[in-house]
């Protein structure tokens, strides 16, 4: 749920500093780690894989690299 309030605030970096690169990449790891961390949870739940599991922290990571860039992005575009 956060995660797309994640991709609005992307989209808003994207226009109020459209030459930003980190914004883009920012969004695009959010899209992964929406994908990733929650496709494996759904998938682990449905058919029984535990080794799903093993592969969930990699889409939060994915989220807290999203959050760091979105943040630079920010602090790069306040000066």
């Amino acid at each position: 749920f956060y995660h797309v309030v994640a991709l609005i605030a992307v989209a808003f970096a994207i226009s109020r500093w459209p030459g930003s690169s980190l914004s883009i990449t920012a969004g695009w790891l959010f899209v992964a780690g929406i994908f990733i961390f929650s496709g494996s949870l759904y998938l682990l739940v449905f058919t029984g894989q535990r080794w799903l599991g093993a592969i969930t922290p990699i889409g939060g990571v994915a989220f807290i690299v999203g959050w760091l860039l979105l943040a630079a992005t920010a602090w790069r575009g306040r000066g």
